[in-house]
Parts: C-alpha cells; sequence; structure tokens
C-alpha cells in the first residue's frame, strides 16, 4: 500500500497478487502505460457521470480512526467543492489511515479497516497488513497524498487516481525500531489507481487497487 520496497513488500505482494493488489515495492507494474493517474479526466468526463447523492454517506455513523503522533497521512486537495467526489475522497483518505491503524495495531481485521473494505479490496488489505505483523514490522513517517482525482462512473462506483509521496515514510522493525527504506529514490513516489464501491450505509468502500512505483507522473 503506502511504504517503502524492502523485503516485507515481497512477502506481502506474494500473498496478494492474485487478488489485484499491487504491494507497493517490488512486483509492481512499472510500465509507462501505468503513468496515467486514473481520474485525471475527471472534468471532462464530470458532465456526463452520473451524479449520486451524498447525503446517505454523511449520515453514516463511522469508526473512530487513531493513529500514534509519528504516522501521519496528508492529502491533497481534501475537498473538490462537488459533494459527492469530496464524499469519494473522505472514504478513500479514512481507508488510507485505517490501513496504517491496523498496521500499527498488528490486526489484520481491524473493524474500521473492514469498514472501508469489500470482497477482494477486502481480502487484500487484510494480508498486507498480516505481511507486515508476520515479519514483525509497522510503519512510522508522513506520507503525503496528492493530485487526488475522481471518476464517477455510476451511481454506487467510481475510480479515484492519486499520487503518493513516501520520501519521509518508512517501515520500522518493532523489536529494534530501526527504519529501513531512508533513502529517497524515484521509487519514492507511487502513482495509485483505486476503484470504490458504494454500500448500502452510503460508504465508498474500496474493491480494488494497482500501483505503480516510481511513476513518471508523480515525480517531484
Amino acid at each position: 500500500m503506502n511504504r517503502r520496497p524492502t523485503p516485507l513488500t515481497a512477502i506481502a505482494l506474494a500473498a496478494v497478487a492474485a487478488l489485484s493488489l499491487s504491494a507497493c515495492g517490488s512486483g509492481e507494474d512499472s510500465s509507462k502505460d501505468n503513468d496515467k493517474i486514473a481520474g485525471a479526466d475527471t472534468e471532462a468526463d464530470s458532465s456526463t457521470s452520473a451524479s449520486p447523492s451524498a447525503s446517505a454517506s454523511d449520515a453514516a455513523e463511522r469508526p473512530t480512526i487513531e493513529l500514534p503522533s509519528d504516522v501521519k497521512d496528508v492529502f491533497t486537495p481534501e475537498e473538490t467543492g462537488r459533494p459527492v467526489e469530496d464524499a469519494i475522497l473522505r472514504d478513500n483518505a479514512e481507508l488510507v489511515r485505517a490501513l496504517d491503524a491496523a498496521i500499527v495495531a498488528q490486526n489484520p481485521r481491524l473493524p474500521a479497516l473492514e469498514f472501508y473494505t469489500e470482497g477482494e479490496g477486502a481480502a487484500a488489505a487484510e494480508k498486507w497488513v498480516q505481511g507486515f505483523k508476520d515479519a514483525g514490522w509497522t510503519v512510522t513517517g508522513t506520507t503525503r497524498y496528492f493530485d487526488r482525482a475522481v471518476k464517477v462512473k455510476s451511481e454506487t462506483s467510481a475510480a479515484i487516481g492519486y499520487c503518493a509521496d513516501e520520501s519521509k515514510a518508512y517501515s520500522k522493525i518493532i523489536k529494534t525500531g530501526e527504519l529501513t527504506g531512508t533513502e529517497v529514490t524515484k521509487d519514492s513516489y507511487v502513482a495509485y489507481n483505486v476503484e470504490v464501491s458504494k454500500n448500502e450505509q452510503g460508504i465508498w468502500q474500496l474493491v480494488k487497487i494497482t500501483s505503480t512505483r516510481g511513476a513518471a507522473g508523480c515525480q517531484p
């Protein structure tokens, strides 16, 4: 998901590859065709896209997600001024935070993570967190998510594209506190393509995610 390539990522990738979740790090598709962020053409398509109501999502009771002071996720933009897209971006941000919370808690079945995932996305996220738990690793630092764009496909389906800057985010060995992945390279920047589906509560849940480490469109 959102950490630097390490031996751990190879373990996690082997577990989730069949579920269409490209774990951050080794094994991700680095072809140029994947450098384009899904949803980048949102403005052009917005006039023909469906416009579902965001009211159900606003009324849903979400779990409280708490992260330690050394783990931070920053999202830009947080809002677009368009209610439906804002609801989708909000739930995507909560998914990311829930994933970090699950890794910190070493709990692949953290209720908050299950709340924001479904189907393949839920199974893949659980196995990704399990990879960290099995290796005795956690996460620390700040990850910046930017160029976030939404493409609404229907009343219950949407795609999100964004970049992640992991230059200040690291994996940490729990027993020793040793940090890994501290060298900043082009692979510190990752492009994500996400598919989400709206459930009966109005929550936009992760159903599939792919990523491209070192994507040209995400470089500073």
